[in-house]
């Protein structure tokens, strides 16, 4: 009881501190897995070992790819190559067809650039085509919200998803492959919410100018420094496969290679260099776009390392095997990190937080609750994906910019975005445990 006691009083803690204190989720972390230690009788060199074996290990493998999947977005934001990505998929769809343009826009532009950034970018085009179409602000609004949340918390190389990853082990290119496909089911009742019923919220439209750049990247070019990196990662995932036996495959040195996360991003980050119409120090100097996403990155890089501090800990306290021995008949697997998620994310408010906080708590649980097959690793890295949308709300970054660029109230928030949030993510959830009835 000790053991679930000090987890109780950690996860406490982390909520009342970010929450009411205000306190930096990384301190929050870091200070939550040090009580930990210190309430559950650890010795001290067990508690300093957790400290530099969680944060170095993690950094380690995922730090790196973190950083480079920010810079991507950065550049597809700053050089317009992003807006050039929406405006062609409007073109493609239709302006008849505004809210599954907008649903798809989103989708697309959220696994690169942050869902707060995308929506501000998006908002000024989604006035003016809803005017334009007579359709609905709030519908195409909350469908544009709920398109960038989908792959926001399940589709790496958002920063949330490749964080929950590295932490549970998880093999990227399989988190991607289902990511797509769970997030894509997913979107479906998320669809018709938001042509049926968010669009019954009446809200005025305040026509802004739509501001176009003289100049704007090639579309092909916008494209390839999002998806050749998925790409690589994915087709290595195939070759690795033990029922595929690629191994023996003469290109699988260089696919082996290409496709390794940290490989592939950097290839991405190459690419994205094609994007600005000038390659000079406004792009790659510490003060440019380059420095910008640095800075956007430490503080997930941090978080994501007080996360691995956090696992860290709890495995070395042995409460996985206290998991193991009075719980394992329970039989809850995937609800567990899924429920767990949900409540970091109802109180707490991020979802990358939200994501990072219960894959490290989940981490040395995962044999207990039976989820140690790479196939079970992977649906976790969505379970918890799928809790940390439920539900976005006053707590929420992203419920304020929301409310605030479409000049709804809170009221119309929740009965919109917060209500959508939450079919998301409990439509996620079912199609996880289907995907797992038919295929584990």
């Amino acid at each position: 009881m000790l053991y679930i006691l000090a987890l109780v009083l950690s996860l406490a803690f982390i909520i009342l501190g970010i929450v009411k204190w205000k306190i930096h989720p990384f301190f929050v972390l870091l200070i939550a897995a040090i009580g930990y230690g210190f309430i559950t009788g650890m010795e001290i060199p067990n508690i300093l070992a957790a400290i530099n074996e969680g944060f170095g290990g993690l950094m380690g493998s995922i730090g790196l790819i973190i950083f480079f999947g920010v810079v991507i977005g950065t550049v597809l934001e700053k050089s317009g190559g992003a807006m050039v990505i929406a405006v062609r998929m409007i073109d493609i769809i239709g302006e008849k067809s505004i809210h599954l343009a907008m649903l798809l826009t989103g989708y697309i532009m959220s696994i690169p650039v942050f869902a707060d950034s995308a929506f501000i970018m998006m908002n000024s085009l989604n006035k003016a085509l809803s005017h334009r179409a007579k359709k609905s602000y709030a519908g195409t609004s909350v469908a544009l919200g709920l398109g960038l949340f989908a792959t926001h918390v399940m589709v790496p190389p958002t920063p949330g998803p490749i964080a929950a990853a590295g932490i549970l082990n998880a093999d990227l290119g399989n988190v991607i492959f289902w990511g797509i496909i769970v997030s894509s089911i997913a979107l479906v009742p998320s669809y018709f919410f938001a042509v049926k019923f968010a669009s019954r919220t009446k809200i005025p439209i305040i026509l802004e100018e739509v501001k176009v750049k003289g100049y704007q990247p090639k579309l092909f070019t916008s494209l390839l420094s999002i998806f050749v990196p998925i790409l690589l990662i994915v087709v290595k995932s195939i070759f690795d496969y033990p029922d595929a036996n690629l191994k023996s495959n003469q290109l699988y040195p260089m696919i082996s290679f290409l496709g390794t996360p940290v490989i592939a991003l950097l290839i991405g980050v190459a690419l994205s260099l094609m994007l600005p119409k000038k390659l000079d120090d406004k792009v790659y100097s510490a003060t440019g776009w380059f420095g910008d996403a640095l800075k956007s990155a430490a503080p997930i890089i941090l978080i994501t390392g007080a996360g691995g501090i956090f696992g860290k800990m709890l495995q070395n306290s042995g409460i996985a095997e206290l998991i193991t021995e009075n719980f394992s008949d329970l039989s809850i697997g995937l609800f567990l990190p899924f429920l767990l998620a949900a409540c970091l994310k109802t109180t707490q408010g991020s979802s990358t937080v939200a994501l990072i906080t219960t894959a490290s708590i989940i981490a040395p649980m995962m044999p207990a609750l039976g989820l140690e097959s790479s196939m079970m690793t992977t649906m976790t890295v969505l379970a918890i994906g799928a809790g940390s949308l439920v539900v976005s709300h006053a707590n929420d970054s992203f419920f304020w910019v929301f409310t605030q660029l479409t000049g709804m109230d809170v009221k119309q928030g929740n009965k919109t975005l917060t209500l959508g949030t939450l079919i998301l993510g409990v439509s996620a959830i079912c199609v996880i445990y289907g995907i797992t009835f038919f295929v584990n």
